[in-house]
């Protein structure tokens, strides 16, 4: 067994003390079984005190509260070594109270999963478990409390479609098993890449694998980074201070013509939003993927920062073509940002969104919609600046209403002019004359009261 297999595979004492400064196991109360559990399953008492010898655990999941990296939080470790941590009834009790006592407390919930999923010797019983460790997580996050997963190896069934994919931000431990079908009941013929941190990561459905080496860093900086608003449920919006408006990186002179104002923004060496985020922030991290299949790491970045001492979320366009996955990502960025009393930052630069027959095929006018309700709906405030490339609606939806700024070397055009002359059946030659007439220019948009000239309030 490789190490980084190994580290993922500790047993619940030992990710705990991977990643807790401290730590004080919560006290437990639950009822006693009838022999052999309430299927009378033989042979399952049996299993059970195995298992706890085994393991000196009388459960598989280990809760109490800690301090990562100085910040409060609870964390819930999952014994894989007791009956391949599986989810019973006694587990459901554990659970339920952990979260409950967070919401009391109002700490973050941090699982540190490694399951094969619902108890088999407890029958349906387990399994409805899961709808219980829901409700406990719907509860938490309706409380405006973040839920930040780490998934061990392995994490499969109901653990991972709950705890694990049901939390805020997903981090994953190197090689680790991770899938809704464990190893022995997937088809014969499966891909078995398919079943690994890595691959969740690849498609969406976890944001970083971090080495163990990191994890205590690296979740220490998401618990700072998501408990910088707790606003809680109801007074999300009120009172929050908007993201300040970033400094403008690259020319300051105002640009000639409309043509002029592409090519500023269109330029090669221009800054872009890594620059931008570089500059605004001391530390962020990256949330990754729209949680249904998708990442576009080449059009949107998402995550949240720290600035002068308090959190502020971001989603910034890179210039190229935003896909549907950006799109949803953005959406998943703001919303998580909205519940949380968290200020968005919005950096807006793109030729537009992404028509090939891929993007269509993947959503991409209803992920446009989803980003304009998004940030139609939201309580906290969004604060955006236009960076370079502000085409059309794929550009727009990103844009908060009556809260755009727009850099100097910037554009934003309802259409780009190229397209623009193609569908007004102009000649190439009176491009440059179409982009004057569509008043792109930052002084034109304001004048037209698109975006704003003053400081930010």
């Amino acid at each position: 067994m490789t190490t980084a297999r190994a580290t993922a595979r500790a047993s619940a004492r030992e990710i705990i003390a991977l990643v807790a400064d401290e730590f004080h196991e919560l006290p437990y109360s639950e009822a006693d079984f009838a022999p052999d559990g309430p299927l009378g399953w033989p042979g399952y008492d049996a299993s059970r005190e195995r298992a706890a010898r085994r393991t000196g655990e009388s459960e598989s999941v280990v809760c109490g509260t800690a301090r990562v990296e100085g910040t409060g939080a609870v964390l819930i470790a999952f014994e894989f070594g007791f009956l391949g941590g599986s989810l019973g009834e006694r587990t459901g009790d554990r659970l339920e109270a952990a979260y409950t006592y967070a919401r009391e407390h109002r700490l973050p919930v941090v699982p540190l999963v490694a399951t094969g999923g619902s108890r088999m010797q407890e029958g349906m019983l387990a399994l409805t478990q899961l709808q219980r460790v829901a409700r406990q997580s719907a509860l938490t996050r309706e409380a405006g409390l973040p839920q930040i997963a780490v998934l061990r190896d392995p994490t499969t069934g109901g653990g991972w479609a709950t705890l694990g994919a049901g939390a805020d931000v997903i981090l994953a431990l190197p090689n680790a098993q991770v899938g809704f079908a464990g190893s022995r009941v997937r088809p014969r013929d499966a891909d078995p890449s398919a079943y690994t941190a890595e691959s969740q990561v690849a498609t969406g459905a976890a944001d970083a694998v971090v080495p163990a080496a990191e994890l205590r860093g690296v979740l220490g900086l998401w618990l700072r980074l998501l408990t910088g608003g707790m606003a809680g449920a109801g007074d999300a919006g009120r009172g929050i201070e908007p993201a300040p408006v970033p400094e403008a990186l690259g020319g300051t002179g105002v640009s000639g013509s409309g043509w002029d104002a592409v090519v500023r923004a269109r330029a090669v060496d221009r800054p872009r939003a890594p620059a931008y985020l570089d500059g605004y922030f001391g530390q962020r991290a990256g949330i990754s993927g729209d949680r249904c299949g998708g990442v576009d790491a080449d059009g949107m970045l998402c995550g949240f920062g720290e600035r002068q001492g308090r959190t502020v979320a971001y989603a910034a366009q890179t210039g190229a073509a935003t896909r549907p996955a950006g799109y949803r990502t953005a959406v998943r960025l703001i919303r998580l940002a909205d519940r949380l009393g968290i200020p968005v930052l919005t950096l807006v630069d793109t030729p537009g969104a992404a028509n090939d027959a891929a993007a269509e095929r993947q959503g991409v006018g209803a992920s446009i919609a989803e980003l304009f309700g998004a940030v139609a709906t939201a309580r906290t405030p969004i604060t955006t600046l236009v960076i370079g490339e502000g085409g059309s609606g794929g550009a727009l939806a990103l844009a908060a209403p009556g809260r755009t700024w727009a850099a100097p070397d910037s554009y934003f055009s309802v259409i780009a002019p190229e397209s623009a002359a193609a569908i007004l059946k102009r000649p190439p030659e009176e491009v440059e004359a179409t982009a004057d007439q569509l008043r792109i220019r930052p002084q034109d948009l304001a004048a037209l009261g698109v975006i704003r000239t003053d400081e930010a309030d």
